[in-house]
């Protein structure tokens, strides 16, 4: 499978998208002209350029309104464009796109398209070039691939042949189906791009929103199957327009494309096992069946603090490490270590950002699977010296630099609290806790489709609809990802004076900024939390005034909340209580949860007044933290 990506997609000077582009693993680029104007050396010097990475030049574009002219306008386009034939000879590349026509005199009519792409496949021929049409989805006349193919059919000329662009196929809502019908030898080239889901004028939604195949809503996938059955064999290349990636760093911009056109290829061939795919076999993608551990990276100075909220949480003291400075803390079916290592990767995490959530333990089907998978896509691996007789655990880097570590129920990693750790016989109940619900990752919100499609690329996973939270300092961004029992909400702030902004600034990029354990009866367990002295998160009078009528609640389960500073949603499938710890000096704090019947959301409507409690009980921000 040959890889490529258009120069616009990223950010940067030419030779920056290069090298991103080449360490990515790309084959190739597509040259947007703007990108080459604005480079000093000459086409020669580009085409030796790019091809020192390792790259070629798989396509030269755009070139804009051309068919259907009148003259003296249809001279003019022929003269533009064999000088744009000599430009490609000096480069290196032998295509190039023309899309089609919004030039206001533009002239309809299949017949007079294609005379002028049989002509135009004539000089291209001279040149040993080919030309490639597309259409726009905002074309004056052809704005979608049946007819641009239809041009090209009755062109019939070897030099001129179809540009497919799902993003113009897919947001047109053209059937992908039609595609199959259409001689693969005839498809010169396939751009590929996702975009979410939202109604607004085509030119500007593909100006400002399109992004990486497993990104968006769009079916990419069925796009793609219905190309690779017409026996396609050429480049695949990603062409993006997005002002989010225009300004990321171009090295996570090509590495997270690059991952995207191995995920979805993979997914098209598991999708139609008969179709044939140039790509080497690597494992599916599964679930997770359980969050084995969540590792803490702190001090010793600071560990105190964190096994007192332990404590307060219910959790007791149930085991340490055979070789480390690691103490297992357990409650029902939930592992907390604490490790105070003074070297090693934890130290390491420590430095970094404070005490922080370092690893998370997932167990799977098959780690060895999963941790194949994850390489195949290009997430980068951890790996330390094991002493003798303890688990060598397959690990990978995950948000915030912390470390996915892959379990299974196998003989060589299902016994890493029999072999890794000596651990008491207790089964402690605490407070009622039984398992984690969910963890709340945090991050600059140019990151969260990164992390998104980390998690949807490697797992067999789903996305939730993004969602929109009040902060009373700016606007937080936050998508659940579900794999199984792993559920991560994702929130993306762009802003420095949101409690999400503040945690990221503080902790110099740490990720968990919450953990949310589930019970089975919030009312006990919040009494059994008052009792060890959980610093419970207070909520105002007015919120429960408001959700007693929004939900037409009965006073005294209202009295009960209040009381217990609960919070509460629903939603069509069943009803959610939540309360919170207040927020540790690090910015870190706990939630209580208990679902019942299938509420399948995260209390989002609560945030922006969990949000604002959690700001008045916080030291001003113009104190620092010692």
């Amino acid at each position: 499978m040959k890889t490529s990506i258009a120069t616009v997609s990223i950010s940067g000077g030419f030779r920056e998208k290069l090298d991103a582009i080449a360490a990515a693993g790309f084959d190739g680029i597509e040259i947007f002209e703007l990108d080459f104007l604005a480079f000093e050396g000459s086409p020669r010097d580009v085409g030796n350029m790019v091809r020192d990475h390792g790259l070629e030049i798989t396509l030269f574009q755009p070139f804009r309104d051309f068919e259907g002219l009148p003259e003296p306008l249809r001279s003019r386009a022929f003269a533009r464009a064999e000088r744009k034939f000599e430009l490609m000879n000096e480069l290196g590349t032998d295509l190039i796109l023309v899309c089609s026509s919004v030039h206001p005199e533009a002239m309809g009519g299949i017949d007079r398209m294609a005379a002028d792409f049989r002509d135009l496949g004539e000089l291209a021929a001279r040149y040993g070039v080919r030309v490639g049409f597309e259409a726009l989805a905002w074309g004056r006349h052809v704005n979608d691939h049946r007819d641009a193919w239809e041009v090209v059919r009755r062109a019939d000329h070897p030099n001129v042949g179809l540009i497919l662009d799902s993003f113009h196929s897919l947001a047109r809502k053209v059937d992908s189906e039609s595609i199959r019908r259409i001689p693969g030898d005839k498809i010169f080239f396939v751009q590929l791009a996702d975009a979410p889901a939202i109604e607004m004028d085509l030119l500007y939604w593909s100006r400002h929103f399109r992004n990486m195949p497993g990104e968006g809503d769009l079916d990419v996938t069925g796009f793609m199957r219905a190309v690779t059955a017409t026996g396609y064999g050429g480049p695949l290349s990603l062409e993006i327009f997005n002002d989010q990636f225009r300004a990321g760093l171009p090295r996570l911009v090509a590495k997270d494309g690059h991952r995207s056109l191995i995920n979805l290829m993979d997914r098209v061939r598991r999708a139609e096992p008969a179709l044939s795919v140039d790509l080497p076999g690597f494992p599916g993608p599964s679930g997770v069946d359980n969050v084995e551990f969540i590792e803490f990276a702190t001090s010793r100075e600071e560990a105190p603090s964190l096994e007192t909220m332990l404590e307060a949480t219910g959790f007791v003291r149930a085991g340490r490490h055979v070789s480390k400075s690691v103490v297992l803390w357990r409650q029902g079916g939930v592992n907390v270590l604490v490790n105070t290592e003074t070297s090693g990767f934890a130290h390491a995490a420590y430095v970094t950002h404070g005490t922080t959530v370092s690893e998370i333990g997932l167990t799977v089907p098959d780690a060895g699977a999963s941790f194949a998978r994850a390489r195949a896509l290009g997430a980068e691996r951890y790996e330390q010296p094991i002493p003798q007789g303890e688990l060598a655990i397959p690990s990978i880097r995950g948000v915030g630099g912390s470390m996915l570590r892959f379990l299974d129920r196998g003989p060589e990693l299902g016994g890493i609290w029999d072999v890794d750790f000596r651990v008491s016989d207790k089964e402690p109940r605490g407070a009622g806790l039984v398992r984690i619900d969910h963890l709340g990752q945090t991050m600059a919100y140019d990151e969260m489709l990164s992390w998104a499609l980390f998690y949807t690329s490697i797992f067999e996973a789903r996305k939730a609809p993004v969602v929109d939270v009040v902060d009373p300092d700016g606007l937080v961004r936050s998508q659940a990802v579900e794999t199984g029992a792993l559920h991560v909400t994702l929130n993306g702030s762009a802003g420095r004076r949101t409690l999400a902004g503040r945690f990221i600034e503080e902790s110099f990029g740490s990720a968990v900024q919450h953990i949310a354990f589930t019970t089975d009866d919030i009312f006990a367990t919040a009494a059994t939390l008052a009792e060890k002295g959980f610093p419970v998160l207070q909520i105002g009078a007015n919120y429960y005034a408001d959700v007693e009528a929004r939900f037409g609640l009965d006073p005294n389960l209202t009295a009960r909340l209040r009381a217990a500073n609960i919070m509460y949603d629903e939603d069509a499938g069943g009803r959610f209580f939540h309360l919170y710890s207040a927020s540790r000096p690090d910015g870190m704090f706990f939630e209580i949860v208990e679902r019942q019947g299938n509420y399948a959301g995260y209390g989002a409507p609560n945030a922006p007044f969990r949000i604002a409690a959690q700001k008045r009980a916080a030291r001003p921000a113009s104190i620092p933290r010692i």
